[in-house]
């Protein structure tokens, strides 16, 4: 398969479950996964929880894709799996990918009472791993299913770790993300800032792991050395609050803004002089990969699969998570000289063109169901299905 192309899908009926639908990256990765075969002539039913926010199912608007909802109503929920068995049979699902813990569990029992391949991508948090039971249910539902996948090396390390896997079981493969440079970018006006005022963005929702405090931290300590300088984070969640009263304390509330949640962030990214990510832990995160495409200088930490996306330091900086000191030193690096700025995004954008669309991404994806026992039969015949007696 050559890079940029998809395989051959026409026909294939796949099954996308997650268990969330909110403006998140395993959400987005549906979104564009879905679509992009959709468009490539699949038939793709997306499963979303009965009661969630509707924003992955509003992303899926317009596009063809089926939606199917499911509700979990307690930890062992029969119902939600005979209604996927159900649901699998009515659509003619030929193979699943499941996304995350729950619809790992969940996916993996419908797949096999049906009898249709199935694969699982874990996108980069080890929440599974805190429970005995949780990691039993996932190495069963690995057990049951013909690949399971994880976006950073990392993860993959820990999925082996965690739940007893061979190494080899779990294969790496990398997000891509649809990158169309914005029309209009307008940040900078809707912040007022001066011609000569420099920024820093970040993208993603306010949680602890985001480690946007630390930037906050990053910030004021460079006020000195560069009194202009202001941060801008898109994203939405509970330490909004804290993270102003941060700023305020820390004497430069001026300058940090919390955008809430944004629709248009590829225009949000490229109205930054520089990218920053301070989080904590990642797999491969959407919001670097639209940095990168965007040509953005980038300072970003160093864990799961960010080293690899900026070839260890060679087109992006890396800092050590959690540690405000060095992340101020990079960002001062960065600011203070900008040729090295101007290399620094122009190899992320030429890394982004290479590795990082998504095309690419899904080309892999495709590559992998047809490796699946039964997957390559599955996109070639998809009609026997209705004829391959149920389990």
């Amino acid at each position: 398969m050559t890079p940029g192309s998809i395989g051959s899908v026409a026909g294939l009926r796949i099954a996308h479950l997650i268990e969330s639908d909110g403006p998140g990256g395993a959400e987005r990765v549906v979104a564009q996964l879905a679509t992009t075969l959709q468009a490539a002539g699949a038939h793709n039913v997306v499963f979303l929880p009965a009661d969630g926010e509707g924003w992955l199912a509003s992303e899926l608007d317009g596009s063809g894709v089926a939606i199917e909802h499911f509700r979990i109503e307690r930890p062992l929920s029969v119902a939600c799996a005979r209604g996927l068995v159900a649901a699998f049979r009515r659509h003619r699902i030929a193979l699943a990918h499941s996304h995350e813990f729950s619809m790992a569990v969940y996916g993996g029992w419908a797949s096999w009472r049906v009898g249709v391949p199935h694969v699982i991508t874990m996108h980069g948090s080890r929440y599974y791993a805190g429970r005995p039971r949780r990691r039993l249910a996932l190495r069963a539902a690995i057990a049951a299913s013909s690949q399971i996948v994880a976006v950073s090396d990392p993860l993959a390390r820990a999925i082996s770790e965690d739940l007893w896997v061979r190494r080899s079981r779990v294969a790496v493969l990398a997000n891509g993300v649809r990158y169309t440079a914005p029309e209009r970018v307008t940040l900078r006006d809707e912040l007022r800032l001066a011609p000569d005022d420099r920024l820093l963005v970040a993208v993603g929702n306010l949680y602890p792991v985001k480690g946007h405090a630390h930037l906050i931290d990053a910030v004021a300590m460079l006020a000195e050395r560069h009194p202009t300088l202001h941060v801008a984070i898109a994203g939405r969640g509970d330490l909004a609050e804290a993270l102003l009263a941060q700023a305020r304390n820390r004497r430069i509330g001026h300058r940090v803004h919390l955008l809430g949640l944004r629709a248009d962030v590829a225009a949000v990214v490229a109205a930054a002089d520089v990218f920053v990510m301070p989080s904590l832990s990642e797999g491969l995160p959407l919001a670097l990969l639209e940095a990168m495409w965007a040509g953005r200088p980038i300072v970003a930490s160093n864990v799961g699969q960010v080293a690899v996306a900026l070839r260890d330091g060679e087109v992006g900086e890396l800092v050590e998570p959690g540690d405000p000191a060095m992340l101020a030193a990079a960002l001062h690096r960065v600011l203070k000289d900008p040729g090295h700025a101007r290399r620094l995004g122009d190899g992320a954008a030429r890394r982004a063109r290479a590795e990082y669309d998504i095309t690419r991404m899904v080309g892999r994806y495709v590559e992998l169901y047809q490796q699946s026992p039964g997957g390559r039969a599955a996109c070639h015949a998809i009609d026997s299905f209705t004829t391959r007696p149920a389990r």
